[in-house]
């Protein structure tokens, strides 16, 4: 067994229990137990989703590897195997304040798409020029669930949750100068929303969210076809 992994006992599980898949948190491995992982797993012909992938980590891996992945370095989300068939069901928007926000959007985005929901992104439409939110408004009044990421006062969630009747699940973005700190003014600023009903993920979990309206979705199937519904 490569060094490093002897400890690795992949939840295969996962999925049939929760409905989630099990994915690989790159970046605070060691690369040696990475590559072991992904070998492993591109040698057996198992799909994988791999999040957190930074540029350096990606370009070390041995060639094999890296020709199989569907990487995109925006949101450092990777595939290994394809991702599961679309399927019609809850309508999910992932809304951006900014395009500073776009790294954990687009880190939702990706994780929705590999379980099977294609959602559509509604970007830069911060309330520092709110005739852009206006402007979609109606085409975000149709979504059932949204995932709304923003940085600096992180206002945005807020306004977005007295527009529309969906779930919002608020991502506090790590944009922002000075007492923005890192995102930290955000995460208390969605936190104290004055719109009932939001949720929150911590700072910069595009992978949170998108978990979250995962869940959200297979009760909804769960309810519609009667299958495992309460």
């Amino acid at each position: 067994m490569p060094e490093g992994s002897s400890h690795l006992n992949f939840d295969t599980s996962r999925a049939q229990r929760i409905g989630l898949e099990e994915a690989i948190l790159a970046e605070p491995k060691p690369l040696p137990l990475l590559v072991s992982i992904l070998t492993d797993a591109h040698a057996a012909g198992h799909r994988r989703l791999i999040t957190r992938l930074t540029a350096a980590q990606h370009e070390a891996l041995p060639d094999p590897v890296r020709d199989a992945l569907d990487y995109c370095a925006l949101s450092r989300v990777a595939y290994l195997g394809a991702p599961a068939p679309v399927h019609v069901g809850l309508r999910v928007a992932v809304v951006t304040a900014g395009t500073s926000d776009a790294g954990p959007a687009t880190e939702a985005q990706r994780v929705l798409r590999w379980s099977g929901i294609e959602a559509a992104m509604v970007a830069d439409v911060g309330v520092a020029g709110l005739w852009r939110l206006m402007e979609r408004a109606g085409e975000l009044q149709q979504a059932d669930v949204l995932i709304v990421c923003a940085g600096m006062d992180a206002a945005l969630p807020s306004v977005v949750a007295g527009l529309v009747p969906g779930c919002v699940i608020a991502v506090p973005t790590s944009a922002g100068y000075g007492v923005a700190q890192g995102g930290m003014t955000a995460l208390n600023a969605v936190l104290a929303s004055c719109a009932p009903g939001v949720l929150v993920v911590n700072i910069d979990n595009g992978y949170g969210a998108a978990c979250a309206a995962l869940r959200i979705a297979g009760r909804w199937r769960a309810a519609q076809t009667g299958e495992g519904a309460l």
